[in-house]
């Protein structure tokens, strides 16, 4: 397959991923949410400049394990980081989960409360170690999320990707053969020193000892779907444990920066440093490098890494998740900044959100005039999407 053909394959089967519901279609596009933000920008509270998700919406979020092997709940997706407003991430991850509210067929005041979860969530966030806060806090779906991640090892991580528990990657739908250019560049750069670092289960990482044992195109994702991404399995000399390398493009953030942010110029560079920012378990895993003239960025799989996956909750559950969440991203944003900052900022938010009790909270017209516009222009993808099949 060429790189035309490659590309025109993609771009159909993201158009299809985003056609399957309203909210996979809110997952698989920024572009809508952008354009909302820079005409609404005024009447979002302007919080301190830090870095920010870009893509905060609920499936950006899971289980990742830190360099010892705890786990916690933290963002697992920086594409478009940057230093920005916090309140974007907030505005975003409301959308989803008021869109998840409305999958699962809950009330307007269902969705009006799960809002005011999530925002009085990120406004309790602890900005001390994520070990201190109380387990009981966490909701059941979250718990069952944490006992799943902190019990898979390597052979469950291998059925779940390979459908086998063997190393090795089938060429299907998911792996391809790359092109003989990007397979001898991946492996080149899988054997590089810089990837010492983050091979943490490996007892003797360097170059000379790694073996690449197969390296493939891997059709994952949606939004990114149409650049470079690859899985890569090494091993540790002939018997040690073996590794699932994420290889992904990094490309240039459309998520609206602060006034003057200072970002790493590279792509890769600005992904990994918003990554150890706000999810160090995940961004202590990755480095930035470069395939084929192309800036990438590396991470090893962990088996304890899963993301959020819920397809209906019930009204009570979904307050619970959103309050969580709200906490997960507010610990994110605060731990950049000191205390006194982040009380200054929470104020604020508290104050723009009880200014008129009997008004619309920022967070609830936002969300609101935000699911319109998706809701349009999911329909009309629909109809473009079956149009082109006829």
């Amino acid at each position: 397959m060429n790189d035309e053909d490659r590309l025109s394959f993609l771009e159909s089967w993201r158009n299809r991923k985003m056609a399957r519901s309203p909210e996979a279609y809110i997952r698989g596009t920024t572009k809508l949410f952008y354009e909302w933000i820079d005409r609404s920008s005024v009447s979002i509270p302007q919080g301190p400049a830090v870095w920010i998700c870009g893509d905060c919406h609920l499936g950006n979020l899971g289980a990742l394990a830190d360099c010892n092997g705890d786990v916690s709940v933290q963002i697992r997706d920086f594409d478009q980081t940057v230093i920005g407003n916090p309140a974007h991430d907030l505005i975003r991850l409301g959308l989803s989960l008021a869109s998840l509210a409305r999958d699962s067929d809950l009330p307007g005041v269902t969705t009006a409360r799960m809002l005011d979860a999530l925002a009085a969530g990120y406004e309790a966030a602890s900005l001390t170690d994520e070990s201190n806060n109380p387990h009981l806090r966490q909701p059941k779906d979250i718990r069952k999320l944490l006992k799943q991640a902190v019990h898979r090892r390597w052979r469950g991580l291998a059925k779940e990707n390979f459908q086998t528990k063997r190393p090795s990657l089938p060429r299907d739908n998911r792996f391809w053969s790359l092109h003989w250019a990007e397979r001898a560049a991946v492996i080149a750069m899988s054997k590089g020193e810089e990837l010492s670092k983050i091979l943490l289960d490996f007892e003797n990482p360097t170059p000379k000892r790694r073996r690449v044992l197969d390296a493939a195109y891997w059709v994952k994702g949606c939004s990114s779907l149409g650049h470079l991404r690859c899985a890569v399995l090494v091993r540790d000399g002939k018997r040690g444990p073996v590794a699932l390398l994420d290889i992904k493009e990094a490309i240039a953030a459309t998520s609206p920066s602060a006034h003057r942010a200072r970002m790493p110029q590279d792509c890769a560079e600005r992904v990994v440093t918003g990554a150890k920012s706000l999810s160090p378990n995940l961004g202590d895993r990755m480095v930035a490098s470069h395939v084929l003239n192309k800036a990438v960025f590396v991470r090893e799989i962990a088996p304890q890494d899963m993301k959020i996956e819920i397809d209906r909750m019930s009204g009570a559950e979904i307050q619970a998740v959103a309050s969580y969440l709200g906490g997960v991203v507010g610990r994110a944003h605060g731990r950049q900044i000191d205390l006194q900052e982040w009380r200054a900022w929470v104020r604020e938010l508290r104050t723009a959100r009880k200014k008129k009790p009997d008004a619309p909270s920022w967070l609830w017209s936002s969300v609101i005039d935000l699911l319109s516009i998706h809701d349009r222009a999911y329909l009309e993808h629909c109809r473009q999407f079956a149009l082109a099949r006829r």
